[in-house]
């Protein structure tokens, strides 16, 4: 009975950590700035609509997240083009000095340099292309950032797939493009999903580059684009919450898209 009530305890606290906050941005994002810098109230007292409606209005939020999502879906997209393609190099080829065993860490390692290291750089060669300020700059940047996470993380589920079935594949006369799009690729779809839906939340999500590369709701991403209702004097922290809530949106419908083949990408190859 004492186990079983930990059981529950820890369970509620768990969901409580889990759920506050976002009970909290939903909660703030119908309230006035009054009741939230003035009152402090635990719920709406008088809840409202208002602060989406101004976002889309009056504060450009719509064009902040289409640039989102469109920047979002191409860079992800080519990123796993690309990466697919040069992870599966590196999972079925070899290199001289077993260099494909070093090539995955090698990329990992270029990923985990700290981003502010290289914005300057990034920021000039994007004037020099004349390319800052807009859609193609920003999914320039975000797609050299995911193709060494997704070369990383795809070529282990490749791994994980027998040569044998490529090798039946064009012994039947399929080439060996025509094996890896017909064979591989569907056999490593929930570890596809699995980066894509990491690479979406990193990109969705990043801010520094969005500052640094854009200037105008013209290109300006839904994270770059909440930062200017934090005013010189006061912050709008209604439309704030409400930003947060809509951001959320697009990231949770998409989780909820791609979770059977999440939670098969993650235990691929857990279980011989």
């Amino acid at each position: 009975m004492s186990s079983r009530l930990a059981r529950i305890l820890t369970t509620v606290f768990i969901l409580a950590v889990v759920l506050l906050p976002i009970y909290w941005l939903v909660s703030t994002s119908l309230k006035s700035n009054r009741e939230i810098t003035q009152e402090g109230t635990l719920y709406p007292h008088v809840p409202t609509l208002d602060n989406y409606i101004r976002l889309f209005t009056e504060k450009q939020f719509g064009s902040y997240l289409t640039n989102s999502l469109v920047v979002t879906f191409f860079s992800v997209a080519i990123a796993l083009i690309v990466g697919a393609m040069g992870a599966y190099a590196i999972a079925r080829f070899r290199l001289p000095f077993a260099a494909e065993r070093k090539v995955g860490l090698f990329l990992l390692t270029l990923r985990i340099i700290p981003p502010v290291v290289i914005l300057i750089p990034v920021y000039l060669l994007m004037l020099s292309l004349g390319l800052l300020d807009s859609w193609l700059g920003l999914i320039a940047t975000y797609t050299a950032f995911n193709v060494t996470f997704c070369v990383w993380m795809v070529e282990s589920f490749f791994r994980e797939i027998p040569v044998d079935l490529e090798e039946a594949a064009m012994v039947d006369g399929d080439s060996r493009f025509g094996a890896f799009r017909r064979i591989t690729l569907p056999l490593a779809a929930p570890g596809l999903a699995a980066t894509a839906i990491f690479a979406v939340l990193v990109t969705f999500n990043e801010f520094l580059f969005a500052l640094a590369l854009t200037a105008t709701p013209r290109a300006m991403t839904m994270p770059r684009g909440t930062a200017t209702l934090i005013g010189r004097i006061d912050t709008d922290w209604a439309s704030m919450a409400a930003a947060g809530v809509i951001g959320a949106l697009p990231i949770v419908f998409f989780a909820l898209l791609v979770q059977r083949h999440l939670v098969r990408g993650l235990t691929m190859g857990a279980v011989k």
